[in-house]
């Protein structure tokens, strides 16, 4: 482990804050000068780019928080899959870091980092050498790769400015900054579609437009659009506000205590991000060997897959096929694999999650004896709370993961508006940001919270 710890001390990080807790107002301006960056940077074309063969796959680019052809083309995409990969090799055993202990998950971090630099560079490789990104006559392939590496730390760097002086993560913050611009356009664009230029690219203007013609099928199929993706927004934030309260006591305190939540929606957003991410990168690697004349893992025709295992892993629109008349067994058939595969895959990303990232119930029993809490009526022992967090942190995160698939999946299949999954993935991460702020607007008003945190 020498050799590894030396290379992790080496790799560039952004410093934590030497504060305890960072204010309200710090954490703010933080998240928005990166959040101005990201989008800074979208706009900013690849020097040298040719033909682009990813955009046509420009709604992938919202999940991976990617926008191609400009130097961010590549998104979190290698953050992602660097994180899975180690999940996965850390899960199967091949691999073991003690993360209970403060050198174990240095680490596991570090190497996670190390991962994510590394798919980096292989998938800059990837999407210029395999057509993906083409560079222009006389210019080198080289400087294309090089552009992307570089937008690639910079959205690494950007994701660990946000996790150590900002709100949540700068993952789940480039996804719903995409997503949001996506549904905005989506629902009130007045300019003309690019696939039907007699009409309007928004929602709302199209059933206006429609209404004043007559066209009762063209209105209806937009309703039922917006009013799917008005129904996914109110069902995941009903879901989202689910939990678990357990009664806890400051031993220190006698008679006062509080109530230690515990999401349904244990694991949170994270294992439906690896599970998309995961997805959209098997459809985009998909393409490039179509383009490379070796469709491997199947054929598009335009943008849909119409055959092979990307077939498969793609949604169909059922509500607007069981509108229309259009519905077969085989989309039913297609639409069932695609939830099986978001269930499987969001149940065991759950899994991983929780045991990698300090929310099991060891580690969440350490944190609460550490802020001077217990059980009421019980002795203030570690074991005591971790026996107890058992009963309810495993069936959560079980629960939690099939749960999110299932939503993740029936959002995509009701046709809603940008995407079904990017939708929910932007519900629950505003929702969890919304979370983040009160309660860190309620530490710097309260200074008895403050004492209490700071036990």
């Amino acid at each position: 482990m020498s050799f590894l710890d030396t290379l992790i001390e080496n790799i560039p990080e952004i410093k934590p804050s030497t504060q305890k807790k960072l204010s309200f107002t710090s954490k703010l301006k933080w998240t928005g000068i990166i959040l101005a960056l990201y989008f800074l940077l979208g706009l900013i074309p690849l020097y040298g780019l040719g033909q682009n063969a990813l955009e046509q796959f420009a709604f992938l680019g919202t999940i991976l928080g990617a926008s191609f052809g400009s130097i961010i083309s590549l998104g979190i995409g290698p953050i992602v899959t660097g994180s899975i990969v180690l999940q996965l090799l850390q899960g199967s055993g091949i691999i073991h870091f003690d993360l209970t202990s403060d050198v174990g998950k240095r680490r596991f971090q570090g190497l996670q980092k190390l991962f994510s630099i590394a798919f980096i560079i292989i998938e800059a490789f990837i999407f210029v050498m395999m057509g993906g990104l083409s560079p222009a006559t006389g210019i080198s392939p080289l400087i294309l790769i090089l552009q992307l590496c570089i937008g690639g730390v910079f959205i690494l760097m950007m994701d660990e400015i946000v996790s150590k002086y900002g709100f949540g993560s700068g993952i789940s913050l480039f996804i719903a900054a995409g997503v949001s611009q996506q549904i905005f356009i989506q629902l009130f664009s007045p300019l003309p579609s690019p696939f039907n230029p007699e009409i309007a690219s928004g929602a709302i203007p199209v059933i206006i437009q429609s209404l004043g013609q007559g066209d009762t099928l063209q209105a209806g199929l937009k309703i039922a659009q917006v009013l799917a993706t008005i129904a996914v927004f109110l069902f995941v934030v009903y879901v989202q506000a689910m939990k678990v309260e357990i009664p806890l006591s400051f031993g220190r305190i006698a008679g006062q205590g509080i109530r230690w939540p515990l999401q349904f929606m244990y694991a949170n957003v994270l294992p439906i991000i690896l599970v998309s991410a995961l997805v959209a990168n098997i459809q985009l690697l998909a393409r490039l060997l179509q383009n490379m004349g070796a469709p491997l893992l199947g054929t598009f025709a335009g943008n849909a897959p119409i055959s092979g295992f990307v077939y498969w892993l793609n949604h169909p629109n059922i509500l607007q096929a069981a509108i229309v008349g259009s519905i077969t067994w085989a989309m039913i058939g297609q639409a069932l694999t695609y939830t099986v595969v978001y269930v499987i895959g969001a149940t065991i990303f759950s899994i991983f999650w929780v045991q990698t990232s300090g929310l099991d119930a060891s580690s969440q029993a350490k944190q609460m004896i550490s802020s001077g809490l217990q059980i009421p009526g019980f002795r203030r022992d570690q074991r005591v709370l971790e026996k107890l967090l058992k009963r309810y942190i495993w069936p959560l995160t079980v629960m939690g993961g099939i749960a999110i698939g299932l939503l993740a999946s029936a959002a995509s299949l009701t046709g809603a508006i940008g995407t079904g999954t990017g939708l929910l993935l932007t519900v629950m991460i505003i929702y969890k940001l919304y979370e983040d702020i009160a309660k860190q607007h309620m530490y710097d008003m309260n200074p008895m919270m403050r004492k209490f945190i700071s036990m």
